[in-house]
């Protein structure tokens, strides 16, 4: 476990960031700071769901930042995120994550300044800025991804690992989509005042942003897995019609021919000279009359 102790701002609060800890470290951190146990349980617990809690004078939020992996397979709430625990009330805040997270550099530099940062609310606003901001340029690749897809199916390029490329594409879509909106009940928590208001109208606006987007997402991969099998039936239907338009020109062919096939003794046309040619002809003429009444019937 690696602990960093900070004094924010004019002192006014402290920040304590904990990365990796174990269960028994949580449980000094909650001895010190008077934490409830069933928060621990949550905190270790790797996959668990953004959400918000009023533990007497403490608030509990769990929220969820999205890695930057670029990997078609990974779908599932821990493979494309990680969790952030974060408890906090007027006199200190505590972060806790499994992951070192680059953007809480940041945002120590930030509030470094008295100014910038007067109270763990404003604090806290900043981080879940940076955490919805975690979603951002995924939800643009995705856009961008799904775009690519829809070239390739209009094209009518289609390949068999597509239809699963477009499904662990819907799978993050909705993985995402899910998480923002647990995290919206985790921003309507916060409760601000003065300036504070205006960095928290901010997070709720680039909130609305991230879930009209994957909303979008969402629904243009499902559109194109339709379209996907309406593609792939259609190309079969087109498959089909061709061996049945085949099978129907030969089948009266095949017909004559096995009628013929047999060898029996009195039938008239075997010993014939004109036999073999008017039998030509005459499946000839089977053909030409199967091709003119598809042809009328528009089967063709």
């Amino acid at each position: 476990m690696a602990v960093t102790n900070y004094t924010v701002g004019s002192g006014a609060f402290t920040w304590t960031d904990i990365v990796a800890p174990t269960e028994a470290d949580m449980k000094k951190v909650s001895k010190t700071y008077n934490l409830h146990h069933y928060t621990l349980r949550d905190c270790l617990e790797p996959d668990h769901l953004p959400k918000s809690e009023e533990l007497g004078n403490i608030r509990f939020i769990i929220t969820r930042i999205l890695l930057g992996k670029r990997n078609d397979s990974l779908h599932t709430i821990q493979q494309i995120s990680t969790k952030l625990a974060i408890f906090y009330n007027d006199t200190f805040i505590i972060t806790v994550h499994r992951l070192p997270q680059p953007f809480l550099e940041t945002i120590r530099g930030v509030c470094t300044d008295p100014a910038k940062c007067l109270s763990t609310r404003e604090l806290v606003t900043h981080i879940l800025w940076h955490v919805l901001h975690s979603y951002d340029q995924p939800a643009i690749a995705l856009s961008d991804e799904v775009d690519a897809y829809e070239a390739k199916i209009f094209r009518q390029s289609l390949t068999p690992a597509m239809m699963q490329d477009l499904h662990f594409m819907k799978q993050r879509a909705s993985v995402c989509l899910k998480l923002l909106r647990l995290t919206g009940e985790v921003i309507n928590s916060i409760r601000t005042a003065g300036g504070d208001s205006v960095a928290l109208q901010d997070v709720r606006d680039l909130h609305i942003k991230l879930i009209m987007l994957y909303e979008q997402a969402h629904e243009d991969v499902t559109n194109l897995l339709n379209i996907y099998l309406s593609l792939s039936s259609q190309k079969t239907n087109q498959v089909i019609q061709v061996l049945t338009l085949f099978s129907i020109f030969f089948l009266p062919i095949t017909f004559i021919v096995g009628v013929y096939g047999m060898n029996f003794e009195f039938m008239p046309e075997l010993k014939a000279k004109w036999g073999y040619p008017a039998v030509m002809i005459f499946m000839a003429i089977v053909t030409l009359f199967v091709y003119i009444w598809f042809k009328r019937k528009k089967w063709m």
